[in-house]
C-alpha cells in the first residue's frame, strides 16, 4: 500500500428521512481542523435517494466537497447495500481519514467498511489530533472501563478509520452562503445474500426530549439515595425548564430510564448548565459532562472528585438544598413576570 496515494478527510453523513445528524455536523466541524493540519479538505459522504438537496446544509457547517451516492438502494439504511457505497467511495478517491458517529448506524457500518478496504478502526473515540512528527491520527478512547485513556494509530494502512460518539466534537459555525464542490458516485450495486428485506418500518414518537439537545440539565447519582428522591430533582428540572438525567448508577439500580444516562456508557453532553446531585465524579461520569458550560455539584461528601471539575459546590444534604434551591428559583421567576 502506498500511503501517498491517500489524501484528504471523508466524513460519512448519517441522515435518516432526509434529516441529517448532529453528530454529522460536530464531525465536519472536527474534519475540518484535522484537514487544516494536513494541508488537505474535508469531504461530506452522502448516502441517500433523493438527498441532493442536503449538500448545502454540509457546505454551511464547512464541508468542502460532498460526495453522494444517490440511489434508490439507500433510500432506508440497510447494512450492505451502505457497506459497498462506502466502499467504493473509498475505492474511488482514498481517503486518507474517515470518520463516522458512534450511533447505532455508525457502529454498525463503520466495522464492515473496514473489513472490505482492510484497515483498522478505533470505536467510541473521544479525542483526535494529528501526530506533528508522522502526521498520522492520533485517535483517543476511554479503555478497561473508562479507567485508562489509550492513544491507537493506523501507520501502515490506510484509511485511518474512527468512530465519535454524538456530542464530543463541536460543530463548526455556520457559513451561511458556503457552498461546496459537489461530486456523484456511481455504485453498481451486487444483491448478493448478505442483502435482507425491510418488511415494515415501524416509528413511534419520542415523548422525552433527547438529553443531548437540553440546555439544562439535572443529573442525579447514587447519592440521592432512592427513586423516590428523583422527584425533588424533577422538581429542580422543572422550576428550570431543564431535563432530568442522572449516572450510570442511578440507571443501573432502576431508578431511571437508559435514555437518561449521562457518561462513557451513556450520551455525552453539552449543556449551558449541569446539575451534579448526588454524584460522586468517576471518571467514567466525568467523561460525558465535563465539556459543560457550567457546573454546579451538591454532594455531602467534601472530597467527591466532582468538586474538582465544578464552578459552583454546595457540600450538605441534597433533601436540604434542592428543595430550597427550587423554591428560590420559583421565587425568583414569579418576580420578574
Amino acid at each position: 500500500m502506498d500511503l501517498k496515494e491517500y489524501k484528504g478527510v471523508f466524513v460519512f453523513v448519517q441522515q435518516v428521512d432526509n434529516e441529517i445528524t448532529n453528530v454529522s455536523y460536530e464531525l465536519i466541524g472536527k474534519g475540518k481542523e484535522l484537514a487544516e493540519d494536513l494541508g488537505t479538505k474535508v469531504s461530506a459522504v452522502l448516502l441517500g435517494h433523493n438527498v441532493k438537496d442536503l449538500a448545502d446544509k454540509l457546505a454551511v457547517r464547512g464541508a468542502a466537497e460532498v460526495i453522494i451516492v444517490d440511489d434508490p438502494a439507500l433510500e432506508t439504511y440497510m447494512t450492505e447495500p451502505y457497506t459497498q457505497a462506502m466502499h467504493e467511495v473509498i475505492e474511488q478517491h482514498k481517503p486518507e481519514i474517515v470518520l463516522y458517529g458512534a450511533t447505532a448506524i455508525g457502529r454498525d457500518l463503520a466495522p464492515r467498511v473496514s473489513a472490505r478496504v482492510h484497515t483498522g478502526l478505533t470505536a467510541d473515540c473521544t479525542k483526535l489530533e494529528i501526530d506533528e512528527d508522522t502526521k498520522d491520527l492520533k485517535m483517543t478512547r476511554p479503555a478497561f472501563g473508562g479507567n485508562i485513556m489509550a492513544t491507537i494509530v493506523c501507520s501502515e494502512h490506510r484509511p485511518q478509520m474512527a468512530t465519535v460518539r454524538p456530542g464530543v466534537m463541536i460543530k463548526a459555525d455556520a457559513v451561511p452562503d458556503a457552498k461546496a464542490k459537489i461530486i456523484e458516485c456511481r455504485v453498481d450495486f451486487d444483491k448478493n445474500d448478505k442483502y435482507v428485506e425491510i418488511v415494515d418500518i415501524a416509528k413511534t414518537v419520542a415523548s422525552k426530549v433527547d438529553i443531548q439537545d437540553a440546555k439544562i440539565l439535572v443529573s442525579g447519582g447514587r447519592g440521592v439515595g432512592t427513586p423516590e428522591n428523583f422527584s425533588i430533582l424533577q422538581d429542580l428540572a422543572d422550576a428550570l425548564g431543564g431535563q432530568l438525567s442522572g449516572s450510570r448508577a442511578s440507571v443501573d439500580s432502576g431508578w431511571l430510564d437508559k435514555d437518561l444516562q449521562v457518561g462513557q456508557t451513556g450520551k455525552t453532553v453539552r449543556p449551558g448548565v449541569y446539575f451534579a446531585i448526588g454524584i460522586s465524579g468517576a471518571i467514567q461520569h466525568l467523561a460525558g459532562m465535563e465539556e459543560s458550560d457550567f457546573i454546579i455539584a451538591i454532594n455531602k461528601d467534601n472530597t467527591a472528585p466532582i468538586f474538582n471539575i465544578a464552578d459552583v459546590g454546595l457540600v450538605g444534604d441534597l433533601n436540604e438544598i434542592v428543595p430550597a434551591l427550587t423554591e428560590a428559583i420559583k421565587k425568583e421567576r414569579e418576580a420578574n413576570k
